[in-house]
């Protein structure tokens, strides 16, 4: 019995468990990694995505007989050139767009003062259910001013930790520009390496079996952040043709902010419409109809027909799958959770595919 595998697999499995609870048991060890993992967190991630954004163009250069070295640099130069074009040519509309915004922004408080006044006005005529409700939220409202209003010395004191707290979070910032940089370079110089030297930590008859695992897992991380950053600007563009075309204010402000919010999975698309909505309903409550139309044109096109022919059926993950993946996540770990589980789930899926495989072969 000691020699069948579902009796090792049990042993594993417990063994496992014996070590999950002993470093439970004793946090303060792990402590430090974990502190460590933190503050690399950031630089590793966003090193990671220009890694596969700009491998491409290095691939293609070394492909024409240039060094290394020297499509690297090419990189970078992109790179660069594109945030000087987009600061050029994106960020005058933008700053003209905020600025509009923050101008209008009491205009629309007192629009929403109005509101409320005109319906705490003509409570009576609404049926006695609203009227409790409207009640209850307005008794909810009076206390937490009056909760709050002692806590001006409080507020004070916070202020001044959040300006602490802007600085060294400036100060991380240039950390994480200077950081960035080299580890992008490392990652485009030495990339190739990496299947290998993992490999050889494994017996030979398992090296050709390591290396098909990291190359399918690089395949579908590099089809996923490539894809996702296409459908992204697509969807972007879209949105803003259709806000041009309906004449909704901060039209490209309110496209970037879909395009950006287009990388959450599943929930992206309703983040997305949320400002563009409530600009819509400020200026003619029609708008926002059109609004709602446009975000459901953009997303059917991405969906069926920008989608498939991009990011093809690499990850094949079913719609449900992605809705519990995503609410769940969200749950555990929040925002980041939400962005990071799909390609986190992708990958562990190839990753148990080929070990059953293995499996199988033995």
């Amino acid at each position: 019995m000691l020699e069948k595998r579902w009796f090792k697999s049990m042993v594993a499995i417990i063994l496992f468990l014996i070590i999950v609870f002993l470093l439970n048991t004793n946090k303060f060890i792990l402590n430090p990694i974990f502190v460590f993992l933190k503050t690399i967190f950031l630089p590793f991630v966003v090193a990671g995505i220009l890694f596969y954004l700009c491998r491409p163009l290095v691939a293609w250069l070394e492909k024409k007989k240039t060094p290394r070295w020297l499509a690297i640099l090419a990189a970078y130069l992109a790179i660069i050139l594109f945030i000087i074009g987009f600061i050029k040519l994106v960020g005058p509309v933008i700053n003209d767009q905020l600025k509009h915004f923050v101008n209008n922004l009491p205009v629309m408080v007192s629009t929403v003062t109005d509101w409320f006044m005109y319906i705490q006005e003509n409570r009576s005529t609404f049926p006695d259910f609203v009227q409790d409700a409207l009640i209850t939220a307005s008794e909810k409202l009076e206390t937490k001013i009056a909760a709050n209003a002692g806590n001006i010395a409080n507020g004070i004191a916070n202020g001044i930790l959040s300006a602490f707290g802007f600085i060294g979070g400036f100060i991380n910032t240039i950390f994480y520009l200077v950081l960035v940089p080299f580890i992008l370079f490392y990652m485009l110089k030495d990339s190739h390496r990496f299947a290998p030297s993992v490999a050889a930590l494994f017996p030979k008859s398992k090296n050709e079996h390591v290396k098909n695992i990291i190359h399918e897992m690089d395949k579908t991380i590099s089809t996923y952040i490539q894809g996702q950053m296409l459908v992204s600007v697509i969807v972007g563009t879209l949105l803003y043709i259709g806000y041009l075309i309906i004449d909704l204010p901060y039209s490209l402000v309110l496209a970037i902010f879909g395009m950006f919010t287009n990388v959450i999975p599943f929930l992206g698309p309703f983040i997305a419409v949320i400002p563009a909505f409530l600009v819509a309903l400020f200026t003619d409550p029609i708008m926002a109809v059109y609004v709602g139309i446009i975000m459901l044109i953009a997303q059917q096109i991405e969906g069926n027909i920008i989608s498939p022919h991009i990011m093809g059926k690499t990850l094949n993950i079913h719609p449900l799958t992605i809705i519990v993946l995503v609410l769940t996540a969200g749950n555990i770990m929040g925002i980041i959770g939400v962005i990071f589980v799909i390609p986190a789930y992708s990958m562990a899926k190839v990753l148990v595919i080929y070990i059953v495989k293995m499996f199988r072969v033995e």
